[in-house]
């Protein structure tokens, strides 16, 4: 499932918000945004500095 806010910078699967087109376009570390590819129903357990994960985008 596409997780948003867990993909390192540089490192996301696809889409990193207006102004960029795909995989590797996320400018900073869990920006919320952009998302990575995680196995099913483990997004939302996935902790970061800035929270859990989200299956949908949020604030960065």
């Amino acid at each position: 499932e596409q997780c948003y806010g867990v993909a390192k910078a540089g490192e996301n699967d696809c889409k990193a918000g207006a102004g960029t087109t795909c995989a590797g376009t996320a400018k900073m570390d869990y920006q919320g945004n952009a998302w990575k590819k995680v196995p099913v129903g483990t997004c939302t357990s996935i902790k970061t500095p800035h929270g859990m994960g989200s299956l949908t985008p949020m604030k960065s």
